[in-house]
């Protein structure tokens, strides 16, 4: 598997726990939010250490900046998030809906923009070696527990690329 691969697999499963906070009862909802948080805490993570340096190059470079951008919105958002009070669900519903299109529009350009310009760029052998990467700061960031619990500290501005 390489960089993208993970990726894109990152991708379907947010989808997936985005599809099930849907259709959760409401007593479900805060615990499906904070599996989609902490899963996006660590993609954009591993993105912004790792994938977006390793992928700038003068032809993604509006996009890597796009992008960029584009996580510091989400995060204000599961920020917003995680400062509600267990008794407000509407608020959270609401929250989570705009998050679910933000995260959408973010991977839609991602899947049809970005990584197939990173494929011309990049080598398998270098994409590999990314995954791997990428991977080993994953496995630090859950190992900690709650990886949502930096995302609050990283909403005053875009991660640099």
């Amino acid at each position: 598997m390489g960089a993208i691969d993970m990726l894109e697999a990152q991708h379907r499963e947010v989808e997936d726990l985005f599809a099930a906070f849907e259709e959760a009862s409401a007593g479900k909802k805060r615990d499906i939010f904070l599996q989609i948080a902490d899963k996006l805490a660590v993609h954009a993570a591993i993105e912004e250490k790792h994938f977006y340096p390793g992928a700038k190059a003068k032809e993604t470079e509006d996009l890597l900046a796009e992008a960029a951008e584009e996580h510091l919105s989400v995060k204000r958002l599961i920020a917003d998030c995680l400062a509600l009070e267990e008794d407000e669900n509407d608020t959270l519903e609401a929250k989570v809906k705009v998050l679910q299109e933000q995260v959408e529009h973010h991977v839609e350009e991602e899947e049809d923009e970005l990584f197939p310009k990173v494929e011309k760029l990049l080598d398998d052998a270098t994409l590999e070696a990314m995954e791997q990467e990428m991977t080993a700061t994953q496995e630090e960031l859950l190992a900690k527990g709650n990886p949502r619990d930096q995302v609050p500290s990283e909403t005053g501005e875009a991660a640099p690329i």
